[in-house]
């Protein structure tokens, strides 16, 4: 810390928290919200997600007893107060950097971390699993899950929730309400009432009254339960929760730090066997005057400068894909009114809000829900619309299922642009693209493409357009394109036709997507050993560029292949066709560079794929370790 705090200078674990008087709480939040600023400032990161919990982060953790008892924060974007308060302050400051701390939560960087995130809406399966494992194991321990009102809107969610209320467990979720209003406040009077609503007292007295009706007739009893229902309904807007299980309480300010403990201190202690839920209502960004005023309340910012909110962003001349990918998506758009766009709650992370923009009709954010995207997209196709689902690599994982059975199966021609292809920097393995190579390629029916530069990604955009029989997707990185010019609309690629970049001799570098510029810089090293090799833009994973193929493996001694992807996937896909034609029989040579066999920790991007070795130094090795290798079998006994 570069600051002096009154209380935080002092406090470095949750016990530390239990040792200041519940009014001085406002104080250590302040301090707490300023220090996260002022590290957020120098290290990039999700910002206005953290702002609008540090009350109740403070709260949670001056009321229950963790790590004993289980804090579960949903998605992770706002735990870097969490990080603070549990062991982590004097590390803030390596948010999301090489060897430092990861931007969600994590399991194996703290005990206070019992579930890693960076997914949406997993908290309420997480908090029910380990609340049901306390049960099994006699543990009276609290657990509580934190989601916010965007990752409700998920299916995952309800499943969950539905589960819960069916299974009577015990456990406590915190609904963070930092955007719409599920039910409408009423104020002040809302507040009070959802902290009488809360204690032991309403809880006795309700069961009290559940007694003596009892004793009356069966038909006056179920009309008083009924009645006591409704009012509590009509009181805090609950009834959906309720319908599901869920006593519902709020909602409460979740500014207020004496309503907050209040409330948390009484569900913790109240005697009810089933789920509680507690809506509060918070402001993302608060604190930090430019976050509030900020349309995206710095969901997400790069460095910036704390008196005036400016932030520290590249600039540059070259595109970024995800841009090239909209503005040829919206030149298309113009001419074919059959295009229609959907993301799931992604829309500037994709660059649809400038489809959006310009074809409000035409345009479909989903919300957290990618299941429901692939699958609208589906039934979009059906109907002779032109369906381009934006959706990043990693959270296109969670609508396999339906990728399968609702597009693959019916051949149905929706358009996937994969965002995110390939490692990603600061977010580090859980939302690298490392698995829809391997995922998409390995289904009938399917296009799957990558382009090697930006002008590649123009055309892959203008030949998707007319793939009217079947699936398409492809996937594109992180970031800006190699500063290319970019062709006109009507330039497109012939199906499964591969690029030759040069001819050569002896070994055949065929590579699938943007490691193309690393590939040329090893050859270029190369050429000054005397070794020139043939260097191919594969262009397509499925299907395969057949011909060709044959030819190099004819040509050549050694086939190496290169892709930002996990085993499976475009390698594993000339393996095969190599094996099938007898093509490795006769000596011929052949090795797949994907990414490893693990995760890879964030990092700057350049250095995560040096550790994968995927870059142009590993390339140079790979080939000079293949030409000298020899085979040497030995016989065992």
């Amino acid at each position: 810390m570069t600051k002096k705090y009154i209380y935080l200078d002092n406090i470095n674990f949750p016990s530390d928290v239990k040792k200041i008087s519940q009014s001085e709480l406002k104080q250590l939040a302040d301090e707490v919200r300023q220090e996260m600023i002022d590290a957020v400032s120098e290290t990039g990161g999700h910002l206005g997600a953290g702002l609008g919990v540090v009350e109740l982060t403070v709260a949670l953790h001056y009321v229950f007893n963790t790590p004993n008892d289980k804090l579960i924060w949903d998605v992770g974007h706002q735990s870097y107060p969490h990080k603070i308060l549990t062991g982590r302050k004097d590390k803030i400051r390596t948010l999301r950097k090489g060897e430092g701390l990861s931007g969600f939560t994590k399991r194996s960087e703290s005990e206070y971390d019992p579930f890693g995130a960076a997914h949406s809406s997993t908290s309420i399966s997480s908090a029910l699993g380990i609340a049901i494992a306390n049960k099994l194991s006699n543990k009276s321990d609290n657990v509580i899950a934190v989601i916010g009102d965007g990752a409700m809107s998920a299916g995952m969610a309800y499943e969950a929730m539905n589960n819960a209320g069916a299974s009577k467990t015990k456990m406590i979720v915190i609904l963070n309400d930092n955007d719409m209003s599920i039910s409408k406040p009423v104020g002040a009077m809302r507040s009070y009432l959802a902290k009488i609503l809360s204690t032991k007292i309403y809880f006795s007295l309700r069961e009290t009254i559940k007694l003596i009706i009892s004793s009356f007739s069966k038909r006056f009893s179920k009309k008083a339960g009924k009645a006591e229902d409704f009012l509590r309904s009509a009181v805090t807007g609950g009834t959906l929760f309720s319908s599901m299980g869920f006593y519902y309480i709020g909602p409460i300010d979740g500014h207020d730090m004496d309503s907050l403990v209040s409330v948390l201190k009484n569900a913790k202690e109240i005697n009810y066997d089933g789920p509680i839920m507690i809506h509060i209502k918070t402001e993302k960004g608060k604190g930090y005057e430019f976050a509030e005023k900020s349309t995206d309340k710095y969901h997400g910012v790069s460095k910036f400068n704390i008196s005036t909110g400016i932030q520290e962003k590249s600039q540059s001349n070259v595109p970024a894909y995800t841009k090239v990918f909209a503005n040829t998506l919206l030149k298309h758009a113009e001419k074919d009114s059959k295009i229609i766009g959907i993301t799931a709650a992604m829309p500037s992370g994709t660059g649809m809000d400038l489809f959006g923009a310009k074809f409000p009709q035409r345009m479909f954010d989903v919300g957290i829900a990618e299941q429901h995207a692939v699958t609208f997209a589906a039934g979009l196709a059906t109907e002779g619309f032109k369906p381009y689902a934006a959706i990043y690599s990693t959270f296109l994982q969670r609508a396999y299922d339906q990728v399968v059975h609702d597009v693959a199966i019916q051949s149905l021609p929706v358009r996937f642009a994969i965002d995110r292809a390939g490692l990603v920097g600061a977010d580090g393995p859980t939302h690298a693209g490392s698995f829809d190579i391997t995922y998409l390629s390995t289904l009938p029916n399917f296009v799957v493409m990558a382009p090697s530069d930006e002008a590649e990604l123009v055309r892959m955009v203008n030949t998707s357009v007319d793939i009217n029989d079947k699936p398409s997707a492809f996937r594109y990185p992180r970031g800006n394109g190699i500063g290319v010019n970019l062709p006109s609309i009507n330039e497109k690629i012939e199906i499964g036709k591969a690029r030759i970049i040069n001819e050569g001799k002896n070994v055949a570098l065929l590579n699938f997507g943007a490691r193309l510029k690393e590939c040329l810089i090893a050859r270029e090293n190369l050429s000054k050993k005397g070794i020139n090799l043939t260097l191919i833009d594969a262009r397509f994973a499925k299907p395969l560029d057949e011909k060709l193929i044959w030819q190099l493996a004819i040509d050549h001694e050694i086939i190496i292949t290169i892709e930002e992807g996990s085993i499976g996937g475009f390698g594993s896909h000339i393996s095969q066709f190599l094996t099938e034609k007898n093509l490795l029989d006769n000596n011929l040579k052949f090795r797949s560079m994907i990414l490893p066999d693990r995760f890879i920790d964030h990092n700057k991007p350049d250095l995560m794929y040096k550790y994968a070795g995927l870059d142009s130094a590993s390339i140079e090795t790979k080939i000079l370790d293949t030409l000298n290798s020899k085979i040497i079998i030995k016989k065992t006994n």
